[in-house]
């Protein structure tokens, strides 16, 4: 993984107000979009299984975060985590986080 692909991924962590790396076949991604799509439909949401350099930007995240699951979520540049991270917050604190 080059330091350009960490360099992208952390400018989206801190330019995107909600950043989301998901693969199009995993369940408890879908849960995430599900209930991001409720709050805040504007989400940046970035299909890892969909894209080129996408098991990169997969190894960057885990670099970043220390997390290599997805989805891998991101709230005004705050680490979430994954989708039992984001179901426990809940819709209110979503809502707050994203301001």
């Amino acid at each position: 993984m080059s330091q350009q692909t960490i360099s992208e991924v952390e400018q989206l962590i801190k330019t995107k107000p909600v950043f989301v790396a998901s693969k199009t076949y995993c369940p408890y991604c879908s849960a995430t979009k599900k209930l991001i799509n409720e709050i805040y439909p504007e989400a940046y949401i970035l299909e890892l299984d969909t894209i080129e350099d996408g098991s990169e930007i997969q190894d960057a995240l885990a670099k970043i975060t220390g997390q290599r699951t997805v989805p891998n979520v991101f709230i005004k540049g705050k680490h979430i985590g994954g989708n039992s991270d984001l179901q426990a917050l809940g819709k209110d604190k979503i809502k707050s986080l994203i301001g």
